[in-house]
């Protein structure tokens, strides 16, 4: 038997597959505000203690494990301009959705003592998340800055003549105009 072969369709003639990346650039990049990522942190972490309530016994330490991707999560999804908010609403996250996991005795009294039990005794998950969000806020930032960097150093050279002196900055200041010093100090 033969095979029969089909010709291709003129629209998948010149058809790639998609790299990983191209599909990576399709998901959803929420931005969130400094307050709109403390709400989610907080809400993310209210959401985890009750599944941690429900499917591990109160389990402190799932609890600390799970915490460490909404830290994560909470950075990166933060927009630029507040990128100082998210090493500091993650914590406040950590202690708002501690209560139900705590293992208070009953009370007041006895519910605040079990959640500052639980504060103080797993401190080390609270402080490993704090430092994850500082990381990766601090990456970015500096992502960031390095590519402000990057564009005001294109548009001098682009707009000057090549570096020339023979652009906006007067001639003498080897192709940089003045608002190009100022641009990378006001970032």
């Amino acid at each position: 038997m033969r095979s029969v072969r089909h010709p291709q369709v003129p629209a998948q003639a010149g058809r790639r597959p998609r790299p990983p990346a191209a599909a990576a650039r399709r998901l959803p990049r929420p931005r969130l505000t400094g307050l709109g990522g403390g709400l989610f942190a907080c809400a993310a972490m209210l959401l985890v203690a009750g599944v941690c309530w429900l499917l591990f016994d109160s389990s402190l330490f799932a609890y600390g494990l799970l915490f460490l991707p909404v830290a994560a999560a909470t950075a990166l999804w933060v927009r630029p301009a507040d990128l100082i908010t998210a090493p500091v609403c993650v914590p406040i996250a950590f202690a708002a959705g501690v209560w139900p996991v705590s293992g208070g005795s009953g009370g007041f009294g006895g519910e605040l003592m079990g959640v500052v039990s639980a504060l103080s005794l797993h401190a080390g998950w609270l402080y490993a998340g704090t430092l994850v969000a500082g990381l990766i806020s601090l990456v970015r930032r500096a992502a960031l800055s390095g590519r402000r960097r990057a564009a005001a150093a294109r548009r001098t050279g682009a707009g000057t003549g090549a570096g020339t002196g023979t652009g906006t900055g007067g001639g003498t200041g080897g192709g940089r105009s003045r608002s190009a010093g100022r641009s990378s100090a006001a970032y």
